[in-house]
């Protein structure tokens, strides 16, 4: 049996961390949509983001208070999600 340094990785630290490639993807897709909240004066944060698809945003700028803050999530930041990651993506703000 081979004894294992304490400087080496362990074998199941090598395999990649599928809640932080999910995140990334989030991220990736969040860009597409930054451009367009920005160009209103606003801006959109990634809070967290779980394997079970639940992703939670910090609305920033003009979007904080924005009547239609909600028509964003749902209809622009959501649906985008959903149609890059899946059907079981799952949106909501938290303030």
């Amino acid at each position: 049996m081979e004894e294992q340094h304490a400087n080496e990785p362990v074998a199941e630290s090598a395999a990649p961390d599928v809640g932080e490639a999910f995140r990334r993807d989030v991220q990736r897709v969040l860009a597409l949509i930054r451009p367009a909240v920005q160009d209103d004066g606003g801006d959109i944060e990634l809070v967290s983001a779980d394997t079970r698809g639940l992703v939670r945003i910090r609305f920033l700028g003009a979007c904080v208070g924005c009547p239609s803050s909600s028509v964003t999530l749902h209809h622009g930041i959501e649906r985008t999600l959903r149609a890059q990651l899946g059907p079981h993506i799952q949106v909501e703000a938290v303030a």
